[in-house]
């Protein structure tokens, strides 16, 4: 049964996979389809990735150590009834000197085709047990995010040897450089 987390709470994972799900319906409002992304920057202790191989999204799908993949880009949204992108994280394969984990989404040329999250339809990222498909925690993206064209949504950080999850939930009005900036 889902956890549906208010920002700022943090849940204990006690899992070794976990599963970040996106999902979204084609929405012609702006003339455009929609093409939102979903990326994970891998941080060490000082909040930047240690190398560039460590931000995983369409163009670098695969973190140097096998713990984080990407499936791929939906350029429209709608492709299936459930998740159109997803991350897939193996704790057990991050390298040591990964600390945490933000995932992040955008949308791609928002500022062309004049879109926000409140233009999409049905828009949600989920996380999830990556083995049993259980769902964790999700958020509706276009209710939370009207305006925003870009959110963090959640980490996933190391305490006292344990792996926990905290619901972020911040929206900005950029795109993804907005991350890059931020975290490389």
């Amino acid at each position: 049964m889902a956890i549906n987390l208010q920002k700022g709470q943090r849940i204990g994972l006690g899992l070794s996979k976990v599963g970040v799900g996106l999902g979204w319906d084609p929405n012609s409002g702006t003339g455009f389809d929609f093409d939102l992304d979903a990326s994970a920057f891998l941080l060490g202790e000082n909040k930047k990735i240690p190398q560039d191989e460590y931000f995983v999204f369409y163009n670098n799908p695969k973190s140097p150590d096998g713990a984080v993949e990407s499936s791929g880009d939906d350029l429209t949204g709608g492709s299936s009834d459930g998740d159109d992108e997803t991350l897939t994280v193996d704790i057990t394969k991050l390298d040591t000197k990964i600390k945490e984990i933000v995932f992040t989404v955008t949308i791609h040329d928002y500022e062309t085709r004049k879109q926000n999250f409140g233009q999409v339809r049905n828009s949600f990222i989920r996380i999830y047990n990556a083995q049993t498909n259980e769902e964790i925690a999700k958020y509706e993206l276009d209710e939370d995010f009207s305006v925003e064209t870009a959110v963090e949504f959640g980490r996933i950080y190391k305490r006292n040897d344990e792996w926990k999850f905290e619901a972020m939930g911040i929206g900005y009005k950029g795109g993804l450089q907005y991350f890059v900036n931020k975290y490389v």
